[in-house]
């Protein structure tokens, strides 16, 4: 497992991480949420040795990752923020560089480096120079040279950032088959990326952990998990009708009063109570369905220190 204990990073005055503490289990995706400057970056380089820690310390499977350093980043996979690399190379010759700088030698490295290649989609650049990379290329670049050893361990700071809706698709869906046997944590700002890949979430802001918790739990505490969405062609008397029902706190309109929210009150449920009263009036139903929650919403409320059911 990872372990990071008492975890502090100062710049001068300044406080980045501020007494982090937490551990992470093989199988499990963390996600790091915060806002710009949370100290997101700034943990991850301190787990993956790439920064010292002011105080406190990070071990990865019994390695302490300043007394036992190279031990530790030999089971890491790491992708910084804007996958750095080394723009006069092609990915080729790049990733046969990492390949070696990670011990392969013959018909193993070329193994490595294909497989990296083909689960990257990577076939096409292979022979330009990363420096004429589109931003994408570049960010699955940066992922392959981190996957090449089938680390235990990996760490990706902004893993589809820059990548289009199918890129980023197929990178979700190559973190969750790795992840079935290693430990992931994912730096993202990108909320539907959180619910899509990871099975924890972990909230930082000032450097400090606010909350630690599953993104359904979080969702959880949206004021719009378990409300009605629900849009009509006619609405002659809806609204009065749908506040009248047992279990509805209130209920929001718009459109001229053909799309509702229907908000429950704690602990109610009214999908059936709905169902029922729209078959009672025969009203023709163009949306109707139950809401998870809006982790953005819960997201702005935990950092801005507001209420989650403003």
């Amino acid at each position: 497992m990872i372990t990071v204990d008492k975890l502090t990073k100062q710049f001068g005055p300044f406080t980045a991480v501020d007494d982090l503490s937490f551990t992470v289990n093989p199988g499990e995706v963390l996600g790091f949420l915060g806002p710009n400057g949370a100290g997101k970056s700034t943990t991850m380089k301190m787990i993956t040795g790439f920064l010292a820690p002011s105080s406190g310390q990070v071990t990865v499977y019994g390695h302490n990752t300043l007394d036992d350093s190279l031990k530790a980043r030999e089971i890491m996979g790491y992708l910084p923020e804007g996958a750095p690399s080394y723009g006069d190379m092609t990915p080729l010759k790049f990733l046969r560089f990492i390949a070696e700088v990670r011990g392969f030698r013959g018909k193993e490295l070329t193994r490595r480096v294909q497989t990296v290649v083909d689960a990257l989609q990577l076939t096409s650049v292979l022979n330009q120079t990363i420096d004429t990379l589109s931003k994408g290329f570049k960010r699955r670049v940066g992922l392959a040279q981190a996957i090449i050893h089938d680390p235990k361990v990996l760490v990706l700071d902004e893993p589809t950032d820059g990548l289009d809706p199918n890129q980023k698709h197929e990178v979700r869906k190559l973190i969750q088959n790795l992840s079935k046997d290693k430990i992931v944590i994912i730096s993202t700002h990108i909320l539907e990326e959180v619910t899509a890949v990871c099975t924890r979430a972990m909230i930082i802001a000032g450097g400090k952990l606010l909350v630690d918790d599953t993104p359904q739990a979080l969702e959880a505490r949206s004021r719009f998990h378990g409300a009605i969405r629900l849009t009509l062609t006619h609405a002659g008397g809806a609204l009065e009708q749908l506040q009248a029902l047992d279990g509805v706190k209130s209920v929001e309109s718009s459109g001229n009063g053909l799309s509702l929210i229907i908000f429950p009150e704690t602990g109610a449920s009214l999908f059936l109570p709905i169902n029922d009263l729209l078959q009672k009036n025969n009203w023709e139903v163009h949306e109707f369905h139950v809401e998870k929650g809006k982790l953005d919403d819960v997201f702005r409320a935990i950092t801005s220190g507001g209420d989650i059911n403003e």
